[in-house]
């Protein structure tokens, strides 16, 4: 589920929503194929997994194999299979366990190299490589069972990070390096070692993973001279050619490893795999400290040894490199300074060195080179304005019209960024003289306070011989002209033709090299309309959109593809606004309708269409791939870092999610909705300092916009500052109807929280009662729903049950739904719940599928059978694994007597504990503390001697109310 007030920065291609938000899920993405750390698979992947690799191929949570492993959920998927964390029941604890995949269990080379694995890897005892214990055949299906890390891999980190601190790259390698001298020791060289292999559990313990290529340097392997084997990305360069290797091919690769870790980049950088792979056999890697002069020279000294493409030159054991690692971090005396760099070649070399590296891999280059593009060059970001033209010919047609088109010829260059013009004319209302018009004035003074580097403006006349239409591009802060151009068109219709070429010499003068004539090859047919009529009505929809008319945008994105059904951006028009009026199957009919026309769409705006497409119909790994693409290829779109930073988050990725909602924030650092994202993000990781940081940034911003104090509460009540949330929800209040909304179910959850429970029915009630009167029925239901909680936390039933009805009758929300078919479980109305549990079923998104199960789960429990809700709980979290399911779980594990599982979901609980912040469509903290109360039995049932540390906790949050049964329940429990 997702978090409940993430919102899709406003475009008309992607959908953008109000402040209704969802539940928040977690999940970490999914480390190397074979590597056993503690990620799982979302059902998305589960899914291509499937169509893949043959349904037989993918093991459900609970099966068990050879009556002894049970499966847990996935954790990767790759060429081979799959890995799985699963329970040994003989050993009473948690293992991974990788899967051959069914069609290549009879193939004999993939067998050997499966059992390769095995034996080598068996050899090597040492605790930074992973232990392997067992290769198994059950019911036909091969696999090996190994150590269970719970960890992340170094690829995920440089995913998150970027890149890693010197001192701490060092620590990680020197531990990488102990595990491959192991490995030597005994005669086994890795030959596919990368990031994605190399794993770094909770206690810092570093392990080498996937020996899947190993092969005996005293005897011939698995594999002979002459077969290129590897991760190309890693290879060394006699691996490249095909030739002999030994322990000094893994030497190079520890280099390419250490280089990336710490500048974040591959010394080897090319267009495609094949071009990187040619380039290490014929070029020295540039020194680490040319790209970074902060990398010490030492270090750097250090990797280029590494990185000599003849092995006599590079360390010759790995015993040598980790001595010189130990210098580097002051473990050992300084001996003698490292070799200089060597530099040059011979040409008559590089050339027959490249010769047989392309007769080694052309077979793989034909098919390799194919699927990779040249990356686009770098460039710093370019902002701009499009102010509203200037109409001299008095045609009310051309009003709104031109703007949109000029905004996507200028968006075709990937640095540049257009500012949202709905957002833009909100913004003129605020200057000292307000005004409704985008004119050159009004833009620039809008421009210089979002921190807008250029504005464009734009003026039509007519001629004798047509139309002239002419462009400026205008330094926002000095007025100084960049560039200006015009153009001639004979008609009204040949205008739209005529703006790739209006826009190219401004697109050249803020910095683009894309030659004219390719710009507007690249445009296609993106600005072919049927009539400048119907470009017009998809002008008036997009200001209708930007100013919150969705009806009204709704008729005029209709009118425009009425009056040309071959107009793509109409269509994702209909679809964006159908979304926000809460008609998600109109959405994704829409959204279809616009991808049948992709042909008129520009390749930035196929990206973002495909993206809100998935987001419509709840693909979010999809979503994940698109957005990724959108940003790699156009690495400044504000759209695509906010709408990656949303799937993210769906993913429970909350550190990726903001890292994305960093970078959106870095394009337009002024921009208050994004740092109220941003924020959000921040306060479902637990990351409270920086919560409240950019909470602050936002009140500075706009100190009227209801959300920066929004989040700013949930910061403070996250770090346990109860007076300052409660000030900060009353400074809430006071804005405007809606702050005055969300304040009155912030103050009743702290209530709430705080185990008040009369204080909390009191303020929901009120709350909800203003939330009807203003005819806002879902947001009521929120506040009913979570006044039933409190009901059910003093022991008052019947009336618990009652407001759940009310919440019903208001909402149809999933959310809603879900948490009233919980309340009504608990006060015995199961067939109630029922009957919801089977409707979120019948619905295919994630987040409904999820929460049936966990009502199933609940109702298992209801009926007093634990075994049958952990099944369910752990089904839910294999699709979303969300902090609601964890701490069913860990009900769950409890009523089974199963502590030390129900242990380690409620650590879980209090790690995540960010996300309980927002379960609904507001605060829902007083979730929370029931956490310490059943950790508190998980661990006395364990005997752990400090079990009462948790029930003290729990008394110092809500020990001073007298309403709450469970502190009764707690001395008894503690002996008093």
């Amino acid at each position: 589920m997702e978090p409940r007030d993430r919102r899709r920065q406003e475009d008309p291609t992607v959908v953008h929503t109000g402040p209704a938000i969802k539940d928040a899920s977690s999940g970490t993405g999914v480390p190397s194929p074979f590597a056993s750390g503690g990620a799982t698979v979302s059902s998305g992947a589960a899914a291509a997994a499937r169509a893949a690799f043959n349904v037989a191929a993918i093991l459900e949570p609970g099966t068990l194999l050879a009556g002894r492993y049970e499966i847990i959920s996935m954790l990767g998927l790759g060429g081979m299979g799959a890995v799985y964390k699963a329970y040994d029941r003989d050993i009473e604890r948690e293992i991974a366990l990788k899967v051959i995949r069914p069609d290549l269990a009879t193939h004999p080379e993939t067998l050997q190299r499966f059992k390769q694995e095995l034996l080598l890897a068996r050899q090597v005892a040492h605790k930074n490589v992973v232990r392997i214990f067992d290769v198994r055949d059950s019911a036909g299906i091969k696999f090996i069972t190994m150590e269970y890390i719970d960890g992340r891999d170094l690829r995920s980190e440089l995913a998150e990070r970027g890149k890693l601190p010197v001192a701490e790259t060092l620590e990680i390698m020197q531990q990488v390096c102990a595990g491959l001298a192991a490995a030597h020791e005994e005669g086994v060289v890795h030959r596919d070692l990368k990031p994605g292999n190399i794993m770094r559990d909770r206690n810092g313990r570093v392990v080498v993973m996937d020996f899947g290529l190993a092969r005996s340097m005293s005897g011939a392997g698995m594999t002979q001279t002459g077969a290129m084997l590897g991760t190309m990305e890693y290879m060394s360069p006699e691996q490249a050619k095909a030739e002999s290797v030994d322990e000094r091919s893994d030497l190079f690769t520890v280099g390419l490893i250490i280089y990336e870790l710490i500048t974040g980049k591959t010394p080897y950088q090319a267009e495609s795999a094949i071009a990187s792979l040619l380039k290490r056999t014929q070029e020295r890697a540039m020194s680490m400290s040319e790209i970074d002069a902060s990398i010490p020279r030492t270090v750097s000294a250090v990797v280029a040894k590494c990185l000599e493409t003849d092995p006599k030159n590079r360390y010759q054991t790995i015993n040598e490199l980790i001595a010189s690692l130990e210098e580097l971090q002051g473990k050992r005396p300084a001996t003698q300074r490292l070799e200089k760099l060597h530099v040059g070649r011979s040409r008559w070399m590089m050339v027959g060195i490249a010769a047989v590296v392309v007769i080694a891999i052309v077979a793989v280059a034909a098919v390799v080179f194919l699927r990779f593009r040249t990356a686009p060059a770098a460039h710093k970001p370019v902002s701009v304005l499009v102010a509203d033209i200037t109409n001299h010919t008095g045609d009310p047609i051309f009003d709104g019209t031109l703007e949109p088109m000029v905004n996507v010829a200028l968006e075709g260059a990937r640095f540049v960024n257009t500012f949202n013009r709905g957002q833009a004319r909100k913004l003129a209302q605020q200057l000292p003289n307000p005004t409704d018009k985008l004119d050159e004035q009004s833009a620039r003074l809008v421009a210089v306070s979002q921190g807008i580097s250029s504005v464009v403006t734009t003026s039509l006349s007519r001629r004798a011989d047509g139309y002239r239409l002419s462009a400026e591009a205008l330094d926002a802060v000095t007025g100084n002209t960049i560039t200006n151009y015009e153009v001639s068109a004979a008609t009204k219709d040949e205008l739209l033709l005529a703006i790739p070429k209006l826009v190219a010499p401004i697109r050249k003068a803020l910095g683009d090299s894309t030659p004219e004539s390719d710009q507007i090859s690249a445009s296609g047919g993106t600005f072919t309309a049927a009539s400048l009529e119907a470009a017009h009505e998809y002008g008036v929809g997009m200001d209708q959109q930007f100013a919150g008319k969705m009806e009204a945008a709704f008729q005029s994105f209709s009118k425009a593809t009425e009056l040309d059904p071959n107009f793509a951006r109409a269509y994702s028009g209909m679809a964006a606004t159908s979304r926000n009026l809460g008609h998600p199957a109109d959405a994704e009919r829409y959204f279809k309708l616009a991808l049948e026309h992709v042909d008129r769409m520009t390749e930035r705006e196929r990206y973002r269409t495909r993206g809100a497409y998935y987001v419509t119909v709840d693909n979010t790994q999809k979503c994940v791939e698109e957005y990724s693409e959108l940003v790699k290829e156009y690495p400044f779109d504000n759209i695509g870092h906010n709408n990656l930073a949303l799937c993210y988050s769906e993913l429970g990725d909350m550190p990726k999610a903001m890292q994305e909602a960093q970078r959106a924030v870095e394009i337009y650092p002024k921009q208050a909705m994004q740092r109220v994202n941003l924020s959000l993000y921040a306060n479902y990781a637990g990351n409270f300092e920086t919560a409240e940081r950019e909470a602050k940034a936002v009140q500075q911003i706009n100190p009227a916009y209801e959300k920066g104090y929004l989040v700013e509460a949930y910061a403070q009540l996250g770090q346990g500052r109860l007076l300052e949330t409660e000030q900060t929800y009353r400074k809430m209040e006071k804005i405007s109807p809606l702050g005055a909304s969300l304040a009155a179910s912030g103050l009743g959850d702290l209530a709430l929280y705080k185990g008040r429970f009369a204080d909390a029915e009191q303020l929901l009630e009120k709350g909800a009662n203003a939330d009807l009167a203003a005819n806002n029925p879902d947001r009521a239901a929120a506040k009913f729903v979570a006044r039933a909680y409190a009901l059910l936390s003093s022991g008052r039933a019947k009336a618990a049950g009652n407001d759940a009805q009310l919440a019903l009758a208001n909402s149809q929300k999933t959310n809603v739904r879900f948490l009233a078919a919980r309340i009504l479980i608990e006060v015995g109305d199961t067939a109630r719940a029922r009957a919801i549990a089977a409707e979120l079923a019948s619905k295919p998104n994630a987040e409904s599928q999820t929460d049936s199960k966990l009502l199933e789960g609940e109702l298992a429990l209801k009926e007093g059978n634990p075994q049958k809700a952990i099944q369910a709980f752990t089904q839910a979290n294999s699709v979303l694994n969300t902090w609601m399911g964890r701490f069913d779980l860990g009900r769950a594990y409890l009523d089974a007597t199963q502590f030390t599982e129900a242990d380690s979901e409620f650590d879980k609980c209090l790690k995540r504990r960010g996300e309980a912040l927002e379960l609904n469509d507001g605060p829902t903290y007083g979730y929370f503390p029931p956490v310490y109360y059943y950790l508190g039995r998980a661990r006395q049932g364990e005997k752990s001697t400090g079990f009462a540390e948790s029930y003290r906790t729990y008394l110092s949050i809500r020990g001073q109310a007298s309403e709450d049964p469970l502190l009764a329940d707690i001395s008894r429990r503690m002996g008093r």
